[in-house]
């Protein structure tokens, strides 16, 4: 028997390792405007390339049936990403439906800000609280090279300031690292926004998918990435938010904001992961390094009740156990798995 008390529901809700479900990513875009290296390398994802179509992807309607679902299992935060959501037709239509359910406390929005200054105002009218913009470097020949080529980093730019006029907050930064490539970049991206509000996360070079050529010589370990900062601004660690808060954060001894580390590589933090994620074509996924998820497009489309959805969706995290960057971990040098989704697909 389902349990239609969304409470009772969340209460019992806990995977192998008594992690309970509270995040939900939804991929509402596979197609992006950028080819950045580390998520969809331009010789992999070229104009060859076939993406999914209109009628491939989940609608908004069933996005929100999905998300209605998820609540009664617990889930309160939802993070729209892609791809590039921002190029999904009339996104802000969704994010104005997600804010109507009862349970959702917080949604955010990650973008390459490509499009951010065109649709910040929009966003924050429909109901969006706060966005992250991905923002590699403020070199403009470094930022081609981790686009893929592209140029763009004044688009970026233009996006964060229209976010922040918009009063879309808090707005962060994640800044992807690669030693040799953009990690000699840090402190001046830090100076531009240190007194801003705007914070900047430093996000360890992962092995997300299969394309993306890690290697672990190229990751630069945070705790070297706060040396180098404390070494130019004092730090001082914050007390996390909440339990499973991905970032370690550290504010400016001088009151000049914070400034975020996401250290998957060298301190997993399986152990706290509350998240599931959603690609666009309807596949939810309990671990960002999946290499299988459960298809619920086709269930939602074939005449599936909502409690039908809820036992299954319930099923699947009470089986999770996944725990993929403990046992890289174990073993630095090499991917664990094969196949792994591409990042590009179900988020980051």
């Amino acid at each position: 028997m389902v349990l239609r008390d969304p409470g009772r529901d969340e209460l019992r809700l806990r995977d192998q390792r008594g992690r309970p479900l509270h995040d939900l990513r939804i991929s509402v875009m596979d197609r992006c405007n950028l080819r950045c290296p580390y998520c969809m390398p331009r010789e992999t994802f070229d104009l060859s390339h076939r993406f999914l179509g209109s009628r491939e992807r989940l609608s908004f309607d069933e996005i929100v049936r999905v998300v209605r679902t998820m609540v009664r299992l617990g889930v309160r935060k939802l993070r729209l990403t892609g791809g590039e959501p921002l190029l999904r037709p009339n996104l802000t239509d969704l994010i104005g439906d997600l804010t109507t359910l009862e349970g959702i406390e917080d949604i955010a929005l990650t973008t390459n800000g490509m499009l951010l200054a065109k649709h910040a105002f929009e966003l924050k009218a429909a109901g969006l609280r706060r966005v992250t913009v991905s923002l590699d470097s403020l070199d403009p020949e470094i930022f081609q090279r981790m686009s893929g080529g592209f140029s763009g980093l004044e688009e970026a730019l233009a996006g964060i300031a229209q976010a922040q006029r918009a009063g879309l907050h808090p707005i962060k930064i994640n800044v992807v690292v690669q030693r040799g490539v953009n990690d000699h970049t840090i402190l001046p991206l830090l100076e531009r926004f240190r007194g801003t509000g705007v914070s900047v996360r430093f996000i360890e070079y992962m092995d997300v998918g299969n394309r993306n050529q890690w290697r672990a010589d190229a990751v630069v370990p945070s705790k070297e990435l706060l040396a180098r900062i404390a070494q130019r601004w004092p730090l001082a660690a914050i007390e996390p938010s909440y339990r499973g808060e991905v970032a370690q954060r550290y504010a400016f001894a001088d009151g000049g904001g914070e400034v975020g580390f996401i250290s998957s590589i060298t301190q997993p933090f399986c152990g706290d992961c509350h998240r599931a994620r959603l690609s666009s074509d309807g596949i939810l996924y309990t671990c960002l390094f999946a290499t299988h998820g459960t298809a619920l497009r086709e269930r939602l489309r074939s005449g599936a009740s909502d409690d039908d959805l809820l036992a299954l969706v319930r099923d699947i995290w009470r089986a999770r156990t996944d725990n993929y960057s403990e046992r890289r971990q174990a073993r630095p040098t090499q991917n664990v798995d094969e196949r792994k989704v591409e990042m590009f697909y179900i988020g980051g």
